[in-house]
């Protein structure tokens, strides 16, 4: 399923850098491909749910918590809080309930919707 999901998201890139769109909108396609969300409603989720509290994260306004990681290159991690494949569905999951797939997390579980979660995940996913 990784495997389908990479070839996917490559064969992508690569048509997306033949129609000129630029970097970023290119990123945000690709994202929203590869986890259904939208990167410009996730960034607001982000921002909405104080994500950026904990969080350093690139373009999202106020975002310079020093508590969790910084999530700049997220994209590109192979795991997720070190316990989980970085893969979209385990994005979301992580994103919806930390503590369900971690107990010894300290992040907390923020009742993120489901759909908010895709759409977050739509935009970390735009962090390379």
């Amino acid at each position: 399923m990784r495997t389908r999901a990479l070839i996917g998201t490559i064969v992508l890139s690569a048509a997306l850098g033949a129609t000129g769109c630029s970097r970023s909108t290119q990123a945000e396609q690709i994202a929203m491909a590869a986890t259904g969300g939208s990167a410009a409603r996730g960034a607001a989720s982000i921002a909405r749910y104080g994500c950026g509290s904990c969080h350093i994260i690139p373009g999202v306004s106020g975002a310079s918590g020093l508590v969790g990681p910084p999530l700049s290159g997220i994209g590109n991690r192979m795991y997720i809080a070190g316990v989980l494949q970085n893969t979209p569905p385990n994005m979301v999951r992580w994103i919806e309930n930390p503590p369900g797939v971690d107990e010894h997390t300290v992040m907390p579980n923020l009742g993120v919707t489901h759909r908010d979660a895709i759409d977050i995940a739509g935009y970390l996913y735009t962090l390379k």
